[in-house]
Order: structure tokens, then C-alpha cells, then sequence
């Protein structure tokens, strides 16, 4: 394809993913009270005396400042639900772009990262839904004494929004591992081997990334990824040992000079040739004569 036929194809795959977009954005803000209500679950709030006592002061009174507070609360959470709806079908176009340019197991590991990608970006969701109340309980704890902090939902929106994505993507990094093995780019017992350096990275990334600076937020984002990485690891292994059990020479590196066998083996049945005396330079050579010449030659 030239390039005029590359632009107009990407330019096709991006309206329809934005269609779909559009279209499950729609959708959400048709059932945006349904949606608002599922979101602020997690959130501790101070309804009452009854209920502040029941979270120890660790609450907060989610209220909307300003008369169009409540319709940009609207259009972000009907916005990020259209988003996440379509995450199929824009993911599907992306991958329909770019799979005419991928040989048959390249496709095949395509295949597998979008349906393994998925259900472990969800499971990251579900984990910062998990970690959202002790994660808002301890940011509350900061508030001054004798005080009840008033929180718009934009703000909370935002952090769970980072959250989500933070915890969703940070699950894809084992993925990416498998995947990196199965192009042949690392060993599965070079990943082993880094584990350490993995392990600390890991809980680095996890202190960062959760907004809070309790140890338990912490570790519901860290032990998850230390798991996968493991099981990433053991997965690469049981592929390289499936690529040396069908290629003998798959474990030779490119730099080892090949094994080259000196050894003289004698020849047998070598046929003597014997030399015919020249003819004279005046006397004629016969046809037949040259050709046997010639086959000697």
C-alpha cells in the first residue's frame, strides 16, 4: 500500500473506534445516576453523627461546589465509561491496522496478548476498587481535628480514575514479559535471574503509584505484580523448553564459534587417468578424438 492508502486506513480505524466511543458514552449518560451511585461506593462519606462514628472521623461530606459542578461530573463519568466500554472495539481496530504487516505467529501473539490482556486489566480495576476506601480513609486522616472535609466528586473521580489506571496497566507488565520471551528477545532464566531487581522495582512503583502512604495500599498493588511476575517467569521457562525440545540449536548463541570436524577420511575408488601422447602439428585430430580431449580436459 502507498502511503495516501496507510493514512486513509488509519483514518477509518480511528472514526470507527471514536463512533464507538461516542456511542457507549450515550449510553452512560443515559444511566449516569446508576453509574455515579456504583463509583462513590467505595467512599467513605459522613451522611450522619452514626456514620461518622462508624469510620472514626475518617470520612468525608461529598458535596458539588458551583452550579455546573454536577454537569462536569457528568460528562467525565459518562466519558470514562464510554471509554472503558469500548476498549474491545478500539483495541480490535488497532490491531486490524496493524496485523497486515505481521507474519502468522506474530498475529497468533497478538491474538493471545489481547485476549490475556483484558481480563488482567480488569483484575487491576477490581484491586483498586478494593484499595480506594482504606486509600480515601487515610488521605481523610490528615484533616485537622473538629473538621469534616467537604469533597467534590471531581476530585474523587480523578484519584479513582489515576488509581484505575495505575493498577489496570501496572497488571499488563507481566504480559509484556511473557510476551518479550516469546519474540525471543529474553530467556525466561535471564527473568529469573533479575527478581531482586524486580521485586524492589515493584514495590518502588507500588509506593508511588498509590496515592495514599499507608503500607497496606502499598502491598495490595505490590504482591499482586510480584505473583504475576513469577508466573510470567515460570511461563517463559516452559517456553524456552519447549523451543529447545523442537530446535536442537535453539540455546546457541550467535557469537559461539560451530564445532568443525578436521579429521581426513580416505577416498576410495579413484579412477587413474592416462595421458595420450600429443599429435603432430601437421596431422589432423579426429572428431572423436577431440571429445574424448575434451572429456579429459
Amino acid at each position: 500500500m502507498a502511503l495516501a492508502d496507510h493514512l486513509r486506513e488509519l483514518r477509518n480505524r480511528v472514526v470507527k473506534s471514536v463512533l464507538a466511543i461516542l456511542l457507549f458514552t450515550i449510553i452512560a449518560a443515559v444511566y449516569h445516576k446508576q453509574i455515579e451511585t456504583f463509583l462513590l461506593q467505595p467512599l467513605p462519606q459522613c451522611n450522619d453523627k452514626a456514620t461518622a462514628a462508624n469510620y472514626h472521623g475518617r470520612c468525608a461530606q461529598v458535596s458539588n461546589i458551583g452550579l455546573t459542578a454536577g454537569f462536569n461530573w457528568m460528562l467525565k463519568v459518562a466519558l470514562t465509561a464510554g471509554v472503558v466500554a469500548a476498549v474491545p472495539v478500539w483495541l480490535y481496530q488497532v490491531w486490524a491496522f496493524v496485523a497486515p504487516g505481521l507474519h502468522k505467529h506474530e498475529k497468533k501473539y497478538t491474538i493471545i496478548f489481547m485476549i490475556c490482556g483484558a481480563p488482567l486489566f480488569l483484575a487491576g480495576v477490581a484491586c483498586a476498587f478494593l484499595v480506594m476506601p482504606t486509600t480515601v480513609e487515610v488521605l481523610i486522616s490528615f484533616t485537622p481535628n473538629q473538621t469534616t472535609p467537604i469533597l467534590p466528586p471531581e476530585d474523587y473521580f480523578d484519584i479513582a480514575t489515576r488509581m484505575v489506571l495505575v493498577f489496570g496497566l501496572a497488571f499488563e507488565f507481566p504480559l509484556l514479559l511473557v510476551m518479550l520471551n516469546m519474540v525471543g528477545i529474553v530467556t525466561g532464566r535471564r527473568l529469573l535471574g533479575w527478581w531482586r531487581g524486580m521485586v524492589m522495582g515493584i514495590t518502588v512503583f507500588a509506593a508511588f503509584a498509590t496515592p495514599s502512604a499507608d503500607p497496606i495500599s502499598m502491598l495490595l498493588l505490590a504482591a499482586p505484580i510480584w505473583t504475576l511476575y513469577f508466573i510470567a517467569v515460570a511461563v517463559a521457562m516452559m517456553n524456552d523448553r519447549r523451543k529447545r525440545r523442537n530446535n536442537p540449536d535453539a540455546g546457541l548463541s550467535d557469537e559461539e564459534a560451530s564445532h568443525l570436524d578436521l579429521s581426513v577420511q580416505p577416498v576410495a575408488g579413484a579412477e587413474t587417468v592416462q595421458a595420450s601422447a600429443a599429435p603432430a602439428a601437421s596431422a589432423p585430430v579426429p572428431a572423436s578424438r577431440r571429445e574424448q580431449m575434451d572429456d579429459i580436459t
